[in-house]
């Protein structure tokens, strides 16, 4: 038989028991995602989608780039091409993942600057949809004729096409490519009277050059230095104001145009909101490679030129600077969809 006082001591213990439970529970539960937010980035292969199909410049910059993330991370970064709509499918693609640090897009300015001015409606918004994290290398374009070309340098270029209205055409690889509105911008400043040719990529491009049914066109380092040194083409000038590392003595079109400059680059950012640990984890991993004697040296065999290095917001400032500037190209240009 239970005594008054043994029942009283039992229902006390048992009090006790049901606050340590539930003190305990409360402590499990603020406590555990402490511990899984703690748990180290990252734990798992992370993607890295290219917004071009396999084998084109970005592409392989993005592998290149990709072996040697995976290394200094410790988990693998799988390469994965989503092409399309101007590189809007990718980049939507990405834009859609959850900002866990996991799922990363090969941006460009064709993606982040003249695609989303040319597809409108766009899927996406460049400042707002992506946390930038690093830039990784620069294209510097040439500008380059056929040696049948009575010039020699962008300025006579401009001379020999104010001489001659209407009688030279310029190659392509597509209306609003970089190769289409860098010369647009010749076009514009100086009202030059010179006929778009567009072409289904490069190699078609370059063929019409060399068989003079074009006369000048701009060209990525790949295809152009090749040619340039073959003495197959003339180079007039380069895009960027900055001389080019590639080839010397050649000359930026911003030494006969003020102001002239143009270049492409390529870089890397993550879905909108995410977390800043990883964000600077993952621009100091790629500042890292990108300062290694062999990343510089594969950018060259690429037709590339290392991006001088830049904070998450730096390069988030430059992405949105250039905004205004892809937006009013396209439109002085004319450039629709093909």
């Amino acid at each position: 038989m239970t005594t008054p006082r043994l029942s009283m001591w039992q229902n006390v213990c048992a009090s006790i028991r049901s606050v340590a439970w539930v003190l305990a529970s409360a402590l499990i539960a603020t406590t555990a995602p402490h511990a899984l937010g703690q748990q180290s980035y990252p734990n798992r292969p992370l993607h890295l989608i290219v917004p071009y199909p396999p084998g084109a410049l970005t592409d392989l910059l993005a592998r290149a780039i990709a072996d040697r993330l995976g290394a200094s991370l410790g988990q693998p970064v799988v390469v994965e091409n989503k092409p399309g709509a101007g590189t809007l499918v990718g980049a939507e693609y990405v834009a859609k993942q959850p900002p866990d640090g996991y799922t990363l897009l090969m941006a460009t300015s064709t993606t982040l600057g003249i695609s989303p001015a040319l597809y409108q409606p766009s899927p996406i918004n460049p400042t707002r949809d992506f946390t930038p994290i690093s830039p990784v290398g620069t294209v510097n374009f040439f500008l380059i004729a056929n040696p049948k070309f009575p010039a020699r340098n962008a300025k006579e270029m401009i001379d020999a096409i104010k001489a001659a209205p209407g009688r030279y055409n310029y190659a392509s690889v597509g209306s609003g490519s970089p190769h289409h509105l860098f010369m647009e911008a010749l076009k514009t400043q100086y009202g030059l009277d010179i006929q778009h040719i567009p072409y289904k990529g490069t190699p078609a491009a370059l063929t019409d050059l060399l068989t003079g049914n074009v006369q000048v066109m701009f060209c990525d380092a790949t295809i152009a230095v090749p040619n340039i040194q073959a003495g197959k083409v003339i180079a007039l000038g380069t895009s960027s104001a900055k001389p080019t590392l590639l080839v010397a003595d050649i000359a930026p079109i911003a030494t006969a145009v003020a102001g002239y400059d143009w270049q492409a680059w390529q870089g890397i950012v993550a879905p909108a909101a995410t977390p800043r640990e990883i964000v600077d984890r993952l621009a100091t991993e790629l500042r890292d490679i990108q300062a290694s004697a062999g990343f510089k040296e594969q950018l060259v065999k690429f037709g590339m030129e290392p991006f001088p290095p830049q904070t998450p917001e730096q390069f988030a400032a430059m992405i949105a600077s250039e905004q205004p500037r892809w937006t009013k190209a396209i439109k002085d240009s004319g450039a629709k969809v093909d």
